[in-house]
């Protein structure tokens, strides 16, 4: 799912293609992605683009009506910039907005069509579609702080949950908790001060350096090579491969569609962190270390 460094680099390519420019025309090829009824769809027709916006995971296109449309790419979404009036290709083609400069697709690979588009009538359509998470580069360490120990929950889930933190999911917490040397399954409210610190650098680091680099990467093109895994990543996307710092292998914890990954000697101290989908057949033969896990591996060959 593209997250914060990812939509902020949208959000800039289209402020360079649409902002002060008309949206004449808005082409719907998926009943599943619309899901809003008012203000109607017309209503964004004809009207020209003042500002963008990005409201967690979403973006946001505010028109001169005070009409917001707001679009979230979920896992598979993506954006192109095409030429004026370009065709829509349904299954993978969603929907088409039609500028007096151009097109702007929005395509969904997969089956699943989880991408959603909300139209909202000023400030408080948009503040009912806000999770309500704090913007980290925007917020000092005691205010973080606070987010962080509202609740009793593991740091994955923490920095992934949009009720408490805005724009951070799978990808990047892995990134950030690599930073800052720590467990993903640490309990938030047993972290020492230096630790949540320390987490604190670390969120600001990683996004703010990834941003970074996808606006270095897209250069003055519309970024095209949206993904979650990327050549640059430390842990992410990298299971059974050396960690770049100390070079034990990258290790991983499954879960529904989700995995996370992280180096078990910079961040657990040595030990594995149980795999659910494993870990339960297992039980108490689950190994303790990577070399435990080699060996057990080696064993089933």
């Amino acid at each position: 799912m593209p997250e914060l460094p990812d939509i902020v680099v949208y959000i800039e390519a289209m402020e360079k293609r649409i902002l002060a420019h008309r949206l004449e025309h808005v082409r719907i090829a998926s009943p599943f992605l619309l899901r809003t009824a008012t203000p109607p769809l017309a209503s964004a027709e004809g009207r020209g683009v003042v500002r963008l916006r990005r409201l967690g995971k979403r973006i946001c296109i505010g028109l001169d009506n005070d009409i917001w449309l707001v679009l979230h790419l979920m896992i598979a979404g993506r954006l192109h910039w095409k030429k004026r009036d370009a065709k829509l290709s349904p299954p993978r083609g969603l929907a088409a907005f039609d500028f007096d400069n151009g097109t702007l697709l929005w395509t969904e690979a997969g089956s699943q069509k989880r991408a959603s588009l909300h139209l909202v009538a000023g400030e408080d359509g948009l503040a009912a579609l806000d999770p309500g998470g704090i913007e980290v580069m925007e917020s000092d360490l005691a205010r973080f702080a606070a987010a962080l120990t509202s609740a009793n929950h593991t740091l994955k889930r923490a920095l992934t949950d949009p009720r408490l933190f805005s724009g951070i999911g799978n990808a990047y917490s892995d990134e950030i908790l690599f930073e800052a040397r720590l467990s993903p399954l640490a309990l938030t409210q047993k972290l020492k001060p230096e630790e949540i610190e320390r987490l604190y650098a670390a969120v600001r680091k990683s996004l703010s350096e990834w941003t970074e680099r996808l606006r270095k990467e897209s250069g003055e093109e519309f970024p095209e090579k949206v993904t979650a895994f990327r050549p640059g990543m430390a842990v992410h996307g990298r299971y059974k491969e050396a960690c770049p710092r100390c070079r034990a292998k990258i290790q991983r914890i499954r879960y529904a569609a989700n995995e996370t990954n992280y180096c078990p000697n910079c961040q657990t101290g040595g030990k594995l962190l149980a795999d659910r989908a494993l870990s339960r057949l297992l039980r108490d033969d689950w190994p303790r270390t990577p070399e435990e896990m080699e060996m057990y591996t080696r064993e089933r060959k």
